[in-house]
């Protein structure tokens, strides 16, 4: 019996590659246009960057994550999301000091231990983008303009749902007021809800257990409860995308999974996914540098968007990109033909055709099956009596015409008379 690959870890075929290339390369242009650049951050880490950044009473860290002990007995995490590896590198190399805002992203695979399901696997793959040394309102509008324009030019339709969690002056207020509202209610809650109101009482917005939605009917909402300083922050958002004409809704519900998150948080929703609806998230996590050891008043900003969502998305839509198909497929018959062939790919490799050949040399039926299969768009054919007669065939498989090729001289020479043809 053969070993079978890992539950929840998925092979990435030869056919969809080429749709994960071209988000990847999509995302890349369009965040260079924005002033970012690549960090490339390990896999692994300490699993006290997590504990502290994420939150030790959150499900990820609780439930979720892959942590194992290495051999010199150190506590050792498989990353589970991107923005705390990118702040331990920008701590450790103290990045602030090259530029004194750093527009930085990361793109590669992240961890948790999850029930597979659509669109979610125990190995995922993020962008993840972040801004750290400015806590301007038109940067966070920025940013989800940035992410809103991607999924366009991907060709995808998304909704954005926005909100605010507040700061540190005015979070302990409305944590008390939703202590108050549960403690009524505690009874009917579910054992997760009954844990967070002591643990972190903000969490209780994010369950998806109908009891509880139910019982949260009226429940106080964090935009009612915002310091001066926070509501004008969330007010300048909202206007900046209303001036971007980037449409979004105001979510009191949403206080995502970390609990780094302040003031603005948002996510990038689509109806096709079913239960796992969100494609991308991010928002503002002013204390998290200081937290895990950098410059105390150092503000930051970020999203993910999940690249497996992306690729369903896209396949949905029939927007899924396929293999690129060769320019050239080389048919050879006979040891001398095959020599002079197989020196003819290299040469127009090297002129930039993707170019590819049989080297088993099987006969020129199977040949052209397999010219016909890799869908190519020009085969040449190249055999004993050609190359006495020095007059290869060139062939355009779509249109079915054929011309003459002069084999007079050596492969390149072929090939700066087949090049010109084919790229025309």
């Amino acid at each position: 019996m053969s070993v079978q690959g890992l539950k929840g870890f998925k092979d990435i075929l030869p056919a969809e590659a080429a749709t994960w290339q071209r988000i990847e390369a999509t995302a890349r242009a369009l965040f260079h246009r924005y002033g970012f650049t690549e960090i490339r951050v390990p896999i692994l880490e300490k699993t006290e960057l997590f504990v502290r950044s994420i939150g030790e009473a959150t499900d990820i860290v609780e439930k979720e994550m892959y942590t194992f002990e290495d051999r010199n007995g150190a506590s050792i995490t498989m990353r589970p999301e991107g923005t705390a590896p990118v702040l331990r590198a920008f701590i450790q190399h103290n990045l602030q000091l090259l530029q004194p805002i750093q527009r930085l992203y990361t793109i590669g695979p992240m961890f948790r231990h999850e029930r597979p399901q659509k669109g979610r696997l125990r190995q995922f793959h993020q962008m993840s983008v972040e801004v750290l040394g400015t806590d301007q309102p038109m940067v966070d509008a920025e940013l989800m303009a940035m992410a809103w324009q991607l999924l366009s030019e991907l060709g995808l339709t998304v909704s954005l749902e926005i909100n605010s969690l507040g700061c540190p002056e005015c979070r302990p207020a409305y944590n008390q007021a939703l202590l108050d509202f549960i403690g009524e209610r505690n009874e009917k809650l579910c054992e997760d809800c009954q844990r967070r109101r002591t643990t972190n009482p903000l969490r209780v917005l994010d369950c998806k257990n109908e009891a509880c939605r139910e019982q949260y009917q009226g429940i106080p909402e964090l935009p009612d409860h915002l310091c001066p300083a926070c509501a004008a922050h969330f007010e300048e958002v909202r206007g900046l995308l209303a001036l971007l004409e980037i449409p979004y809704r105001v979510n009191p519900f949403m206080v995502r999974g970390l609990d780094y998150y302040t003031r603005t948080t948002f996510e990038l929703i689509t109806a096709d996914l079913g239960a796992q609806s969100a494609v991308g998230a991010g928002g503002r996590y002013d204390g998290l540098v200081g937290q895990l050891g950098g410059p105390k008043k150092m503000p930051g900003i970020g999203f993910a968007i999940g690249m497996e969502r992306l690729v369903l998305l896209l396949e949905q839509a029939g927007a899924a990109e396929e293999e690129p198909e060769p320019d050239l497929f080389i048919a050879a018959l006979g040891d001398e033909a095959r020599q002079q062939a197989f020196r003819l790919m290299q040469l127009c490799r090297q002129s930039g055709l993707k170019t590819a050949m049989d080297p088993a040399g099987r006969s020129l039926k199977n040949q052209m099956k397999q010219a016909g299969k890799s869908r190519a768009r020009f085969t040449f054919i190249v055999g004993e009596e050609e190359l006495a007669q020095k007059a290869g065939i060139l062939r355009d498989m779509a249109s079915k015409e054929q011309q003459e090729i002069s084999l007079a001289g050596e492969p390149a020479g072929w090939r700066d008379r087949i090049v010109p043809i084919i790229i025309r």
